[in-house]
């Protein structure tokens, strides 16, 4: 039997990987920035390792560009750099699934976008 590690990491920047249109709206410098509620165990709850990527030993990071909202749900989430055989979906998936608490400028919730890298390593 195989098994899966996780390693979730979330990576506030100040710079995303290039930008889309749209995301002008968006801040990356805040207070207080978004952060999933339950924690990084939030996003991994969905995760669950693609059968395509455990027969071909796919592994890597997936890095993604979240879109949180002031009231911290996630608008939009793009695929930044990807590793394929489903672990992109999988990621992008758990991540729209997941609600953050908002990020903060000055103590008001303002539209925030974050990288995501998260980390799939089989065992």
């Amino acid at each position: 039997m195989k098994f899966l590690f996780l390693s979730l990491v979330l990576l506030f920047t100040r710079a995303a990987f290039g930008s889309f249109p749209g995301d002008e709206e968006y801040t990356v410098a805040a207070d207080e920035f978004p952060s999933p509620i339950g924690g990084m165990a939030a996003i991994g709850k969905y995760i669950v390792y693609p059968a395509m990527a455990v027969q071909n030993r796919t592994e890597g990071k997936v890095y993604l560009l979240a879109y949180i909202n002031e009231n911290g749900n996630v608008d939009d989430v793009k695929l930044v750099k990807g590793i394929g055989a489903g672990c992109d979906e999988v990621a992008i998936t758990a991540v729209k699934k997941t609600k953050f608490t908002p990020g903060k400028v000055k103590g008001v919730s303002v539209k925030t976008k974050l990288t995501l890298p998260i980390s799939f390593k089989l065992k």
